[in-house]
């Protein structure tokens, strides 16, 4: 199973829409964050480990993962261990635009993926399932519109 390992501030900042709300409200652009890459993981099967520098303010949680607060280290400290001590880094994928931490994820065998082209794949997963559920519920409507005026 593949293990993502995500720089959280890091790809925040390549998101418009979270990076104008991390400047009023960090909390919020963390939240909005995790439910993007909830639904972009929903039903693949990976592990994920999700990083922000600080400290948590309210608990949150990730449903195919956990969620790490750096409290008074940086981030990059804690994914770089993280990396140094997997039993399989090759199972890796590193999100990341941080050179320093693209380059440990390369010397350790882990795929990299930068944080503008994860961010790109998940506004076009979330694309897809917004049409998918306009779709399906087009159909509801459809199917009510049929029941009412068919008998």
């Amino acid at each position: 199973m593949n293990h993502y390992i995500i720089d959280g501030n890091n790809l925040i900042g390549r998101i418009k829409s979270l990076q104008h709300l991390q400047k009023k409200d960090k909390q919020s652009s963390r939240e909005k964050l995790i439910r993007m890459v909830s639904k972009h993981f929903a039903g693949k099967n990976a592990k994920l480990s999700l990083h922000f520098d600080g400290f948590q303010n309210v608990p949150l949680s990730i449903s195919k993962g956990k969620i790490f607060y750096s409290e008074k280290e940086s981030s990059d400290n804690l994914i770089r261990r993280e990396i140094e001590s997997s039993k399989n880094p090759r199972l890796i994928i590193l999100i990341t635009s941080d050179h320093s931490l693209m380059n440990i994820g390369k010397a350790n065998s882990c795929t990299v993926i930068s944080s503008g082209e994860f961010s790109s794949s998940i506004e076009k997963s979330l694309e897809k399932n917004d049409e998918a559920e306009k779709i399906k519920e087009l159909e509801n409507e459809k199917d009510e519109f049929l029941k009412l005026f068919k008998g």
